[in-house]
């Protein structure tokens, strides 16, 4: 048991163990701990280049894979409808709660950040969101949506090429299986990097720093539990009234714990596949929903991803209270939720696009990946089991004569 924990929450531990031995020396040390600052440098640099060609090779291969003999018809349109609403759903009252329990503290951050933050208007926003003027620039870090469109579209050229885009195919997944390991190498070097880097904004931005953390981990935490029993018994009873409460949250028990201890969504599959099954959810939409869920669904990331919105906002003095800032926090949030499940530590996708999007310096990613770390045994709990009640919707919503689960297999 200790060595199962260990393989699936080891690198957990060491980073916080990195991150816990950077505020120790940022509090000794003060603003003398910015000779350490190269060093996450150094390491944010590494993760930047290897991302960058990693967000490509997966999403092109991902696409270029896709049976195209398969007729998915009205359970892709609805799965794909209630996956986004669920979504919105989760990141807005997210929004919401941070409204009423502001994420707020008073950091002097212009005195010590490198970079500032670039102001753009709403509409120069969504051009810098969607498109780059040249090719080179799809390499950078600041243009990650464009990257990510451009990928989709290529992926999409390869299955249109058939037989003659096969070995560009195969030069995907070879690519994909490269740049994954590649990325895996980096973050070894994560207890180091964040911590060094934490230390850093310790030692000159001071202890205040720690209540932004505790109030966004709060906020995380307490909306996310209230989410999680809420929001799913509220998704259970759309999809079959009082007896579809009843039928989720009895077989929800053993995908949530599967969730919790191997904190990953794939890896919950199985328990979601057989948990499904007794919610009454039949076989030809649990084994379309489920698994696509797992890389393209994410309840809890989307919370997440609004939360470190909102953090970065505080520490650089914005406000999210604008109807622009809302906008693009709710789009970031959608694509964090498709784009992060294939790729290991696919949360810093999300958090590279959000700086790219909102024009923030490279200081705006360690603290969202610290919070990333921080959120993650819920967020995997979130991510995964929402699949679940999603199945028992789009089993609901698929079924011509408007009727609930079966009563036969949701007994089960």
């Amino acid at each position: 048991m200790n060595g199962t924990f260990l393989k699936n929450y080891g690198n957990m531990i060491w980073l916080l163990c990195g991150i816990i031995a950077g505020s120790i020396l940022g509090l000794i040390l003060g603003p003398r701990v910015t000779i350490l600052k190269p060093i996450g440098d150094i390491f944010l640099n590494l993760l930047f280049t290897a991302v960058i060609p990693l967000v490509f090779f997966a999403i092109a291969t991902a696409i270029a894979n896709v049976d195209r003999s398969q007729k998915l018809g009205k359970i892709m349109s609805v799965m794909v409808m209630v996956f986004l609403g669920t979504v919105l759903v989760s990141a807005f009252f997210t929004i919401v709660t941070i409204w009423i329990f502001p994420i707020h503290q008073q950091v002097d951050t212009q005195a010590t950040l490198t970079e500032t933050v670039q102001q753009l208007t709403l509409g120069e926003q969504i051009t810098g969101l969607l498109t780059t003027g040249e090719f080179f620039e799809l390499l950078s870090r600041r243009a990650m949506l464009p990257l990510i469109i451009f990928s989709l579209l290529t992926g999409f050229a390869v299955l249109k090429a058939g037989e003659a885009g096969e070995p560009f195919r195969r030069f995907l997944n070879s690519g994909n299986e490269v740049m994954k390991s590649l990325v895996i190498v980096v973050m070894k070097a994560g207890p180091v990097g964040l911590g060094a880097y934490f230390a850093y904004q310790v030692g000159t931005l001071g202890p205040q720093l720690f209540g932004i953390y505790g109030r966004s981990m709060a906020v995380y935490y307490g909306f996310g539990i209230f989410y999680f029993f809420v929001g799913f018994t509220l998704y259970a009873f759309i999809a079959g009234g009082v007896r579809g409460i009843k039928t989720f949250w009895r077989n929800n028990i053993v995908p949530s714990l599967t969730a919790l201890g191997t904190c990953s969504s794939i890896a919950t599959i199985p328990a979601n596949l057989d948990g499904t099954a007794k919610m009454g959810v039949p076989q030809h939409i649990r084994n379309i929903v489920v698994p696509l869920g797992a890389t393209l669904h994410k309840d809890g990331s989307s919370i997440s991803s609004i939360v470190k919105i909102a953090v970065v906002f505080t520490m650089f003095g914005r406000s999210l209270n604008t109807a622009d800032a809302v906008l693009l926090a709710l789009g970031i949030t959608v694509i964090v939720s498709m784009v992060e499940g294939g790729v290991p530590n696919g949360a810093y996708i999300g958090e590279l696009l959000m700086i790219s999007v909102y024009g923030f310096p490279q200081e705006a990613l360690p603290p969202a990946m610290i919070i990333g770390t921080l959120v993650d045994p819920l967020a995997t709990v979130l991510n995964a089991t929402g699949d679940n009640v999603c199945a028992m919707m789009v089993t609901r919503f698929t079924r011509t004569n408007n009727s609930q689960l079966p009563a036969t297999e949701a007994g089960g």
